[in-house]
């Protein structure tokens, strides 16, 4: 792998390690039971943020293409995502999420022509594997309507990373300006389900602004800015095998901060999912030039002398 390709790889798994911070965050500094007011709070004003800052608006086609990617990417899947955390396990609901990278091997197949590679395929159960290590328990319990959810917000993720690879991004607009416009679009979806379901906003104290302000700047703004660059750099798989480190950083998180103690299991599992991780991104085998016969020398013929 040159050099160029790991440093993109490092940046872009600072995304997936940035979302296992999330439930510390919520846990320890956030209004408790509000799931999408704070999905809204992570969206939209860092999406509004990055398109002042890139100072870029959609032209043309860029308007339903981002409403789109952004539904995807944020819009359904935070929301999708919260319904499977309240109604299952914690452990169930990050092994669903784990599967994306799966979703993203069939879909990158048909629509980007990125063949489906044995080796990816593995990659991503054995991910799924170590994840279900460290986060199931035995008193785990399966909801249907949490299940389907889970399903669907990894389906959603992964046909969003799929379509951003496949979209690209507009002729002289750089990623800070389509992660913006994605955010924004996110966040106005979320808006009125959060106002639906979760009534009138909180009362914030000092450490909910905190929380929320790094959500909003590096759990959010930070990280999907690093995930789209990503997804322009690398294939989409790679990018989504990256996945797995969330639930890993969230359990050394757990660990680290929080005191939860580690089973030797959950400890093989990290290291499982990890390797799983690591072997996604090794470059396959190129593939072999085919052999070309070699080249006759042109037959060059004697010239005949004219005896008198």
């Amino acid at each position: 792998m040159t050099v160029n390709r790991v440093t993109t790889i490092v940046l872009t798994a600072l995304a997936p390690v940035s979302w296992g911070s999330t439930y510390f965050v919520a846990s320890e500094l956030l209004p408790p039971d509000r799931p999408l007011f704070t999905g809204a709070m992570r969206a939209l004003p860092a999406g509004l943020l990055l398109v002042a800052l890139s100072r870029a608006l959609p032209k043309g086609a860029w308007w339903w293409k981002s409403a789109v990617l952004g539904t995807l990417n944020i819009g359904a899947f935070f929301p999708l995502l919260f319904l499977a955390a309240y109604r299952l396990p914690g452990g169930v609901a990050a092994v669903l999420g784990s599967a994306g990278p799966l979703f993203v091997v069939g879909l990158a197949a048909l629509l980007l022509g990125e063949k489906a590679k044995l080796r990816n395929v593995l990659a991503a159960i054995v991910a799924a594997l170590g994840v279900s290590m460290v986060v199931l328990t035995s008193q785990a319990q399966l909801d249907l309507v949490g299940v389907i959810a889970g399903i669907v917000s990894s389906a959603s993720m992964g046909a969003g990373t799929v379509m951003t690879k496949r979209w690209g991004r507009p002729e002289g607009v750089g990623p800070l300006a389509v992660t913006g416009w994605q955010l924004t679009a996110g966040g106005l979806v979320i808006i009125p389900i959060a106002a639906l379901i979760e009534g009138a906003p909180p009362a914030l104290d000092g450490k909910a602004f905190l929380g929320y302000g790094y959500m909003m700047l590096i759990n959010t703004g930070a990280a999907y800015f690093l995930w789209f660059r990503g997804i322009g750099k690398l294939s989409a798989t790679s990018v989504t095998l990256l996945g797995p480190l969330s639930p890993l950083t969230a359990a050394v998180i757990g660990w680290a901060a929080l005191g939860q103690a580690l089973s030797p299991v959950q400890v093989l599992g990290m290291v499982i999912a990890f390797g799983a991780t690591v072997f996604g991104q090794l470059p396959g085998r190129a593939p072999k030039p085919k052999a070309t016969e070699p080249q006759k020398a042109p037959r060059t013929e004697t010239p005949k002398v004219k005896v008198a």
